[in-house]
C-alpha cells in the first residue's frame, strides 16, 4: 500500500485522497464496503484525525463514499455519466448493461400556454400530450420526466402503455418521428418535497434539471423537462483548445 511522502509539496489530505481512490478503483475497497475508521486510517498513515475527515470529506463530496449515521462510511456505487446526446433514457440505460423501468406519475391532454406554445413552436390553446414517468435503472429511481408532446404529432398517443417502453421508439414505429436534432439546459437545483420522495431522495437534495427540446425533421416533437439525482449523475464532455488566429 502506497504512504503518505511529509516531504511531498502536495498536501497530506489529498495524498491520502488518492490512495484510497486507488484502493476503490482496484477494487480492493469494492462498492459497498465499509472504509476504515478515521482512528484506524490516522493511526495507519501517521495523520491528525483532523487529515484523515478532510480527505474522507472530499471524497464524500465527489460521491465516491457516503456517509450512513451510526455505521461509518462505505464505497457508493459509481456515478452515471449523463449522455450528452440525443438518446432515450431506455437506450441509454441498456446501452451500460442496465434494466431501465418506468412508472406513470400522470397522463393526460392539456392546453398550451404561452410559454409551451413558443417552446414548442404551435398556438397557445393547442392541445398537448403531457407524460410524466418515474424512470428507475435495475430498479432504483433515478429521475423524473415530464414529456410535452403536441397531439397534432401523435394523436392517439394517451392510448399506449408506456410502462418499460421507449416513448421516443414509439414515436418513431408509430408516428414517424425520428429525433434527429435537440437543444439542451443544464441547471442545478434542490429537489421539492414531492420529486425527492419519489427519487428516494432527503428533502431538499440536489438534482439536476434538464431542459431537452426534441426535433424531428425540423419540427419540435418534444419539450422534456427532466429531474435527475445528482448523487447519481455526473457530466463529462471533451474539452477542445479554440482555434489559434494567424
Amino acid at each position: 500500500m502506497a504512504q503518505i511522502d511529509p516531504a511531498s509539496p502536495v498536501p497530506k489530505y489529498f495524498q491520502l485522497r488518492e490512495i484510497l481512490l486507488d484502493l476503490i478503483e482496484n477494487n480492493e475497497l469494492p462498492i459497498g464496503a465499509a472504509i476504515p475508521s478515521e482512528r484506524d486510517l490516522s493511526q495507519r498513515f501517521d495523520l491528525s484525525r483532523m487529515t484523515v475527515r478532510q480527505a474522507v470529506d472530499h471524497l464524500v463530496s465527489e460521491g465516491r463514499l457516503h456517509r450512513v449515521p451510526g455505521k461509518g462510511t462505505f464505497v457508493a456505487r459509481p456515478k452515471i455519466e449523463l449522455a450528452l446526446q440525443l438518446t432515450s433514457f431506455t437506450d441509454d440505460m441498456r446501452a451500460r448493461g442496465m434494466e431501465p423501468g418506468s412508472r406513470d406519475l400522470d397522463r393526460r391532454v392539456v392546453r398550451a400556454s404561452a410559454h409551451l406554445a413558443r417552446q414548442l413552436g404551435i398556438q397557445p390553446g393547442d392541445a398537448v400530450h403531457f407524460i410524466e414517468r418515474l424512470r428507475t435503472a435495475d430498479g432504483e429511481p433515478l429521475s423524473i420526466e415530464r414529456a410535452h408532446i403536441p397531439v397534432a404529432l401523435a394523436p392517439d398517443l394517451d392510448a399506449y402503455d408506456l410502462t418499460g417502453r421507449s416513448l421516443y421508439a414509439l414515436l418513431e414505429s408509430r408516428y414517424g418521428l425520428v429525433m434527429d436534432a435537440g437543444e439542451l439546459t443544464i441547471d442545478g437545483g434542490l429537489a421539492d418535497p414531492s420529486d425527492a420522495d419519489l427519487l428516494k431522495l432527503p428533502r431538499g437534495g440536489a438534482v439536476l434539471l434538464l431542459q431537452r427540446r426534441s426535433f424531428a425533421g425540423g419540427v419540435c416533437a418534444e419539450l422534456g423537462v427532466s429531474t435527475y439525482r445528482a448523487d447519481r449523475y455526473q457530466l463529462r464532455t471533451l474539452l477542445g483548445a479554440p482555434a489559434r488566429r494567424l
